[in-house]
C-alpha cells in the first residue's frame, strides 16, 4: 500500500508564503511551537531563529521537525549555505514574527543591537517592504517598565507591529498583563500582515 502524504490545509493568505519565527527566552516559547505548526498546516515555509535562551526552554529539534527546516541558533554556524545567512534569510522572507518578544529582545531592537541570530537577522529586514510583527511575553511588573514603556514606543515608531499582550495568569503566580497572545491571535496577526503588504 502507498503512503500517504498529508497535505497542508491551504489557507490562501498563508499558502506558500516565507515566515520568519523568531523565538526568545521566556516560558512562553512553548506557544511559538503551536504557531509554527498552524503556519505550516495552513501552507506557509516556516523558518525558525532562536535566542541561545529560548534553546533553553524548547528544544531546536522540536521546531525543526514542526517547520521541517533548518534552526537558526547561532549567527556563526551555517545551516544552508555559506552566504551571510542573516541577510539571505532576511531578503527572503514575507513576513516575521517574534514570539515570545521577551524584555530584553524589545530593548535590542529599541537600540539597534545585533548580538544574536535573531536580533541579527531583524537587523536585515526591510520592513518597508516585510512586516516584523512582535508579541511580548513578560512579568506585569516588567511590562510597566518605564524603559520597556519607551521601548515599546520606540519600535512602534519604528514600524514594529504587536500583538498582545494579553492579560491573565503568568507563570510568575501573579495575575496581570504581561501574557503572550495564544497561537491563534499570532496567526491572524501574521496573515494580516501578509494581507496588508500584498496591497500595496
Amino acid at each position: 500500500m502507498a503512503k500517504r502524504t498529508a497535505t497542508p490545509d491551504g489557507d490562501p493568505a498563508l499558502t506558500g508564503a516565507r515566515v520568519l519565527v523568531a523565538v526568545t527566552g521566556g516560558i512562553a516559547a512553548y506557544k511559538a511551537a503551536a504557531l509554527v505548526s498552524r503556519l505550516a498546516q495552513a501552507g506557509a515555509q516556516v523558518t525558525v531563529a532562536m535566542t541561545p535562551a529560548a534553546t533553553r526552554f524548547v528544544s531546536p529539534l522540536t521546531f525543526q521537525a514542526l517547520s521541517a527546516r533548518p534552526v537558526y541558533t547561532s549567527a556563526w554556524e551555517h545551516v544552508e549555505s555559506h552566504d551571510p545567512q542573516h541577510i539571505a534569510l532576511a531578503n527572503s522572507v514575507d513576513a516575521a514574527v517574534v514570539a515570545p518578544c521577551s524584555m530584553d529582545c524589545l530593548a535590542r531592537l529599541a537600540t539597534g543591537r545585533a548580538d544574536d541570530v535573531v536580533s541579527l537577522i531583524l537587523s536585515a529586514v526591510d520592513r518597508a517592504t516585510t512586516p516584523v510583527v512582535l508579541a511580548p511575553s513578560m512579568n506585569a511588573v516588567m511590562w510597566a517598565q518605564p524603559a520597556t514603556r519607551r521601548n515599546v514606543g520606540q519600535l512602534r515608531a519604528d514600524g514594529y507591529r504587536f500583538v498582545g499582550p494579553d492579560e491573565g495568569w503568568q507563570a510568575c503566580r501573579t495575575l496581570g498583563p504581561g501574557r503572550m497572545a495564544e497561537p491563534e491571535a499570532l496567526l491572524e496577526a501574521v496573515r494580516a500582515a501578509l494581507a496588508g503588504q500584498r496591497k500595496r
